[in-house]
Order: structure tokens, then C-alpha cells, then sequence
């Protein structure tokens, strides 16, 4: 709880950072729907979404959950404005997660030039052990082949049309699979783990303090 003031901002500002993303790709991609509905843009208010931005993060972090997760409204997009539609949906879906893994990338490269200089504290510790840890969590949870998770996009990409088709269908159950996975320990057990594993890699011992 002590953490929450730190943690929360920092989860909101991942989330915004990935659905970003999203519009950009979608945009090199052909499609400028984002941009014009106002919705390209890394102001949060854009972005939030009551109950997956807010609400269910905080009774997370209330509850003393492993992990924080959640979700921000998003971005528009149009997918026969692409050049490609096939490929250019895999891109799109791909520029979420990769925008958190690079957002970890910057942010353990920062710290690591603030051990050289000696400007290291606990704050620092906190903040930048918080995003990026944050952001590979949002990373991993999202490339997980659930509909409408990232992951099920990229894999309907490389699916056979009708194949592809009849998996886009089960995204009206989506929520009730993923609910069903954390039930069962799946996010807690293998997520939010592997996200520690490598956020250990790329920060020193007792960096990480969430």
C-alpha cells in the first residue's frame, strides 16, 4: 500500500505508452483513424478507461495481488485502411508489447548510467525498478494468445484465413478465459515470473522492490 502512489502512476503511464503504440503503427500502416478521432497522443485522459485503468488495477494492489494488470480503452483502428491488412494487423498488435519491452530497455539503460554517475537512491530505485518490471509484465500479459489480447492478433496473422476467422470468434469469451486463467494461477504462476526473471537481467540485485 505504501507503494501504491508510485506503482499506479507508473502502471498508467506504461498503459499509455502501449496503446500509443498501437495508433502510431497503425498509422505508418495506412490507417489514420487514431489520429483523427484525437486518440494519437500519450496524454493519459485519452486513454483512461474507469474500470481497466483504475478500478481493477487499485483492487489489485489492495488485495496484495503478485501482479498488477489491467487495461486502457483502445486505440481505434481500422484495419481496411491498411496496406496490408494481414501482415499490418500482426505489426499492430506487435507494437504494444514492443513499445513496453523497449520502455524497460530505456529505462534499465537509465539506470545503470545513475550507478556510474553515483546518483542512485531509493527513489530512483523505486521508480525505475517499478517500470520496468511494469512494463514487461503489460509485455508478457499481452502477447498471451487470448482474444482480445495482443498475442491472439499476431497468431491469427500466421493462421489460415478461415482458421484465423473461426479463432477471432472466441473473443466474446475472452475475458471469461483470462478470468479463468488467473483463477487457476496461470498469470501469477508464469507472467509474473518470467517478467521477474528478466527484469533481474537487465537490473542488479535488490533493484527490484515491488
Amino acid at each position: 500500500m505504501e507503494n501504491l502512489f508510485i506503482v499506479l502512476p507508473i502502471f498508467f503511464f506504461c498503459l499509455v505508452v502501449h496503446e500509443y503504440a498501437h495508433g502510431l503503427m497503425a498509422e505508418k500502416c495506412g490507417d489514420s483513424t487514431a489520429r483523427y478521432l484525437g486518440r494519437l497522443t500519450l496524454n493519459p485522459l485519452s486513454h483512461i478507461d474507469p474500470v481497466g485503468t483504475i478500478i481493477f488495477p487499485v483492487l489489485l494492489v489492495v488485495m496484495h495481488s503478485p501482479f498488477v494488470f489491467g487495461w486502457a480503452k483502445p486505440v481505434p483502428i481500422n484495419p481496411y485502411n491498411f496496406r496490408n491488412p494481414r501482415w499490418d494487423t500482426v505489426k499492430v498488435g506487435l507494437a504494444g508489447p514492443g513499445a513496453n519491452i523497449l520502455t524497460a530497455l530505456v529505462s534499465a539503460l537509465i539506470f545503470w548510467i545513475l550507478i556510474k554517475v553515483g546518483m542512485v537512491n531509493e527513489a530512483v530505485i523505486m521508480v525505475l525498478g517499478s517500470l520496468i518490471l511494469i512494463s514487461l509484465i503489460l509485455a508478457i500479459f499481452n502477447l498471451v494468445p487470448i482474444p482480445p489480447l495482443d498475442g491472439s492478433h499476431v497468431l491469427a496473422g500466421f493462421l489460415p484465413a478461415r482458421l484465423a476467422y473461426k479463432y477471432e470468434r472466441i473473443q466474446g469469451y475472452g475475458f471469461i478465459i483470462i478470468l479463468a486463467l488467473m483463477y487457476l494461477g496461470f498469470f501469477s504462476g508464469f507472467v509474473f515470473p518470467l517478467a521477474y526473471k528478466i527484469a533481474r537481467l537487465l537490473l542488479p540485485a535488490g533493484a527490484i522492490q515491488i
